[in-house]
């Protein structure tokens, strides 16, 4: 009996370290990837009350499964950064189909992109949509110059109390900044999914809504469909006396760029309340910054006036939209419901 026993249990170790190989590990985001605390169980953390996902190894980069509800995948950064890494958090919606909308969500300087996923969530059951939200991890793209500017500027130096730029080189290689980043994990998700759609639509609030107009500018041609920039704290505005990151002196810029810049359906999407009064959220002030305005209503509204007066002096077609959310300040989780009406419901 006791042999029988034996030889048992050592058939079934295999087994039992094959499961302990496999069993799914999870950590708290936003870092799912390099998190030195790990638990063995989803639920949430017990030390800051955050939902648990599961943590991601770099032998998963590129392996993307998407399943029914909630979940992650992590890409490489694409051929000018494979050294970086990427997560991508996404809900998919019990009624999806190969015809359900895609919408690829990029956060604000928090870059929490599971809590901005997890607001889409409703949303996304409700019209269906395939929601992609964006996390950049500060261990590869430090700072705000690597995500707000979207790696156009390097060899930064800022002032002690970073509310300024001292000094800085820009960077004139399109193949290290971030914008080629949309398109692509766009691609692997619609090769996989067999996706019919050949558009996304992109909502970014705050350092998300920086980082969506730069790429109407700077990368016009892209695959995305409607494109919401909401509450940026400021704007890289199409003027060539200012130098860049506030106008276009020293960047390397087209007419037929900005042609198809025009034409996009970039929609800059303000709160009513985000203005002199707000004090949630950092705002930068600085004499280039408040050029455009002494907060991100006013700073808004100069972003499309002086963007709407440069196509109209070079007599190009101008599609782009100023629309305010009343009764809204720099708060992303009212700005993406709002958004959720006017693009699933409105229009």
């Amino acid at each position: 009996m006791r042999l029988i026993a034996v030889s048992f249990l050592f058939l079934l170790t295999p087994l039992l370290a094959v499961s302990q190989i496999t069993k799914n590990t999870y950590v708290c985001p936003p870092c799912p990837v390099h998190d030195t605390l790990t638990f063995d169980h989803d639920g949430e953390c017990p030390l800051c009350g955050m939902n648990l996902i599961q943590k991601r190894y770099t032998s998963d980069i590129n392996k993307i499964d998407l399943n029914t509800g909630s979940g992650n995948f992590i890409v490489d950064g694409g051929s000018s950064n494979n050294d970086k890494m990427i997560t991508v958090f996404y809900h998919k919606p019990k009624n999806f189909s190969e015809q359900s909308p895609v919408m690829m969500v990029i956060p604000g300087a928090g870059r929490n992109g599971h809590d901005y996923r997890d607001v889409w969530v409703e949303a996304s059951e409700e019209y269906g949509i395939l929601i992609l939200s964006l996390h950049y991890p500060e261990k590869y793209y430090p700072e705000f110059w690597s995500y707000n500017l979207g790696g156009m500027i390097t060899d930064v130096e800022i002032n002690k109390e970073r509310t300024a730029i001292l000094g800085y080189e820009i960077n004139n290689d399109p193949e290290e900044w971030i914008w080629d980043d949309f398109d692509r994990i766009f691609s692997k998700v619609k090769n996989e999914l067999q996706l019919d759609t050949e558009t996304y639509d992109m909502f970014g609030h705050s350092a998300g809504g920086q980082i969506l107009h730069r790429m109407t500018l700077f990368k016009p041609d892209n695959n995305a469909g409607r494109i919401l920039a909401s509450n940026s704290g400021w704007y890289t505005t199409p003027s060539s006396y200012d130098k860049f990151p506030y106008g276009l002196k020293g960047v390397s810029t087209t007419d037929k760029q900005f042609e198809k810049a025009f034409k996009a359906n970039l929609i800059v999407f303000l709160g009513e309340k985000d203005d002199e009064n707000e004090t949630r959220g950092h705002l930068v002030r600085s004499p280039e910054t408040d050029k455009q305005g002494t907060h991100r209503l006013a700073r808004g509204e100069y972003f499309y006036n002086k963007s709407k007066i440069y196509a109209d002096s070079l007599k190009m077609e101008f599609n782009w939209e100023l629309i305010t959310i009343p009764d809204v300040g720099h708060v992303y989780k009212r700005m993406i419901k709002a958004a959720a009406k006017y693009l699933y419901t409105m229009n």
